[in-house]
């Protein structure tokens, strides 16, 4: 099976032929993050430069599924990290990717027009795909020693969603996405992301995500002017001075799914918790599970909001580092699938 990925989009693509690869220059990762950065990568397979209709062009790489999961497994997390961590990556890396190629092909919008030319991003809108630049040789033998085991609820493939850190409890579908039951994405209190090991840690995170060290509790604070000027600028929407923000649902874990920004120009309810996220940071806060602070005074000299909060991602489905502590604590791949995504079964024929 082949996939199609769409790795960047460009008002020109440079790019290095190699004898057996390509290199892309200047290729965008954590894209809107608060890691976001550029750097050059090598790929296996073809390239293809697609030209678009605002005179853009997108590179697009079409390569074997099993080799693009060898390097996603080894994007998301680092190939050194725990066998039984790499080995459940590529059960759900795969089982998602074999849902997108089926039913979604990845939309991007071009001058108003929809691009459908590809079947997933490279970028964590999709699944991190940096090609050749981390990878090694212990993830793929995670790769060939789960070849073709998906993960399956009922006769469905499941729809395998992931992030780095629940921050002690992961969230339901419902949540984060469309308002339905999906019943492998359920609520669970999960020990081990709040006691993983430096030395773990050391070795699952790749690169720039070592720079994120305060991923399980975490707290922002703003001034007044501060908060009121990054909610302009990320929403477009001018509310004046912020004068409150009440949380009016909350999900499973205690992520916000919806939040009532006032302003002393206007007042709106938002969700879900993506765009909670997106709308209270100058990038992304790391999640939407926090408690809200607020100091009316700005005489104090204090801070006149602060966000204290839990976890590093949307938090449905399966916590990596969380389950890169099970993998080090003697865990095999079988147990933290099931423990994360409960009422599931491997299927090793697809």
């Amino acid at each position: 099976m082949k996939i199609r990925v769409g790795i960047l989009t460009a008002p020109h693509i440079e790019y290095e032929q190699r004898e057996n690869t390509f290199v892309l220059k200047n290729v965008r990762i954590g894209i809107g993050f608060h890691w976001d950065r550029y750097e050059d990568q090598e790929f296996q397979g073809t390239l293809e430069i697609k030209p678009n209709p605002d005179g853009t062009e997108t590179a697009i790489n079409t390569i074997d599924l099993e080799d693009y999961l060898c390097s996603v497994i080894s994007s998301e997390m680092s190939a050194d990290s725990p066998m039984e961590l790499l080995k459940a990556h590529a059960v759900i890396s795969r089982s998602w990717a074999i849902r997108a190629i089926a039913n979604k092909p990845h939309k991007q919008m071009v001058n108003g027009q929809m691009v459908n030319d590809f079947h997933v991003c490279a970028d964590d809108h999709c699944q991190r795909y940096e090609g050749l630049l981390r990878m090694n040789e212990r993830a793929v033998e995670a790769v060939r020693a789960t070849k073709g085991q998906v993960l399956m609820y009922g006769d469905e493939i499941c729809d395998c969603r992931y992030y780095k850190c629940c921050g002690g409890k992961t969230e339901v579908w419902q949540t984060c996405w469309e308002d339905i039951d999906v019943p492998y994405i359920r609520s669970v209190e999960c020990p081990y992301c709040g006691r993983v090991s430096a030395k773990t840690l050391r070795l699952v995170l790749n690169n720039y995500d070592r720079e994120t060290t305060d991923f399980h509790d975490w707290k922002v604070t703003y001034t007044a002017d501060e908060l009121s000027e990054i909610i302009r600028t990320k929403s477009g929407i001018d509310f004046g001075q912020i004068t409150d923000l009440i949380p009016l649902q909350r999900g499973a874990s205690g992520r916000i799914c919806k939040l009532k920004i006032v302003g002393t120009k206007r007042t709106e309810i938002i969700g879900k918790e993506l765009k909670i996220r997106l709308w209270l940071s100058k990038t992304c806060l790391y999640s939407s599970w926090f408690d809200i602070s607020h100091n009316p005074s700005p005489v104090t000299g204090n801070p006149s909001w602060i966000l204290t909060g839990h976890g590093w991602g949307h938090g449905a489905g399966l916590c990596q580092i969380g389950a890169a502590q099970m993998a080090a604590e003697g865990h095999s791949y079988e147990e933290i699938l099931h423990f994360y995504y409960p009422g599931t079964q491997l299927n090793g024929t697809w």
